[in-house]
């Protein structure tokens, strides 16, 4: 089985900031591809200004369109009721030590709020990505608390290629570009150009999302 990332998120919408993560993601490991997975129904979102999930798995194909090693998938946009990552890994039938699930550092943390995380960790490895300028401290006791709740094997940094063993750290390049203030900008009538993919403005403009116009 060829050597997957999985890279979750609402997507709301998709911007250059995802893309360039999950192809840095993807290089640095020494992955064949990335599966971007938008969520259906996420149990640690508020629902409020969510474009329904067809429009936002539409721009995720249009965004990745060209690239061989990205995929879009609709799993979680099939199945009903909240999105379990717990579930959505297991479903994938990816072999655990060829599966790498994406997740932010403030996502690590809060990581044992999540639905059966140990199973997470038993089915994928853990690829923890921290922010841009944040205190994220792998050795903190908050950190390795999580780590033994999980069961994982300690902490790895990614330098050249995927480590064997262990939760990865893996610095990438952060854009400043958030979905929230993409949004805020199309409802306001501001550009969004260099933001998203043309082809993505273009379908947020068409759909008149986000309290857009056409």
């Amino acid at each position: 089985m060829a050597r997957t990332a999985l890279f979750g998120g609402s997507f709301n919408p998709i911007h250059y900031g995802h893309l360039l993560l999950a192809d840095e993601v993807r290089e640095r490991l020494g992955l064949a591809r990335v599966v971007f997975m938008p969520a259906g129904i996420p149990p640690h979102k508020p629902a409020a200004g969510m474009a329904p999930g067809e429009h936002r798995l539409a721009m995720v194909r249009l965004a990745i369109a060209g690239n061989p090693a990205f995929e879009a998938s609709d799993l979680e946009l099939r199945r009903t009721g909240p999105s379990y990552t717990a579930d959505t890994v297991e479903a994938l039938g990816v072999a655990p030590a060829d599966l790498y699930l994406v997740i932010g550092s403030e996502t690590f943390l809060d990581l044992l709020s999540w639905h059966e995380p140990r199973r997470i960790a038993a089915r994928c490895r853990l690829v923890v990505i921290p922010r841009a300028r944040s205190a994220f401290d792998p050795e903190s006791a908050a950190a390795q608390k999580v780590l033994r709740e999980i069961g994982a094997d300690g902490i790895a940094r990614a330098d050249d290629g995927a480590p064997d063993a262990g939760v990865i750290v893996l610095h990438a390049t952060s854009l400043p570009l958030s979905a929230s203030d993409i949004r805020a900008r199309v409802a306001r009538g501001a550009s969004i150009t260099y933001r998203v993919p043309p082809p993505v403005a273009d379908y947020i403009a068409r759909h008149r999302l986000y309290g857009g116009r056409a």
